[in-house]
């Protein structure tokens, strides 16, 4: 089981290590770290095992734009019941989709928001061309952005 505390701006600081395991771009995380609402992921004992910025696309729509959970904590179950809790909350918020986007490169992202019931939306090209600093995952260099969808 695990809890969402949301962050209070002041303390939304101290989150950036996690969320630079999500997004590779200190310059860029720190562009949007004060935009929506940032929750800590706690586990049963309380400890943070991660972190997840939600914020307002459009009026119907809601994007996760940042999720990360500390290494030690993936492959347990803990991602897809922040999803899920995600999903359950922007439905009660009587939102349309959910959008959340990551890199071409990422192939363990992008399968694991098709599992999650996500489908392809967009993509947007060159995405990363502006990022300081080239990304390469499994021997792919991040250049596009695939967005998935959820309708609820």
């Amino acid at each position: 089981m695990i809890t969402f505390e949301a962050v209070e701006m002041k303390n939304r600081v101290a989150f950036l290590p996690i969320l630079l395991m999500a997004d590779e771009s200190e310059e860029v995380v720190k562009d949007y770290i004060e935009a929506g609402t940032l929750f800590a992921i706690k586990n049963e004992e309380n400890d943070t095992i991660g972190c997840i910025l939600i914020i307002d696309f459009h009026e119907n729509t809601v994007e996760i734009k940042n999720i990360a959970l500390i290494p030690e904590f993936r492959g347990r179950g803990y991602g897809k019941a922040c999803i899920q809790h995600i999903l359950q909350s922007a439905k009660k918020m009587e939102k349309e989709r959910v959008l959340v986007g990551t890199a071409n490169s990422s192939i363990e992202n992008i399968a694991f928001y098709q599992k999650c019931g996500f489908h392809f939306w967009e993509i947007k090209k060159n995405f990363f061309a502006d990022y300081p600093d080239i990304i390469v995952e499994n021997g792919i260099q991040a250049i596009d952005m695939i967005y998935f969808e959820y309708k609820l």
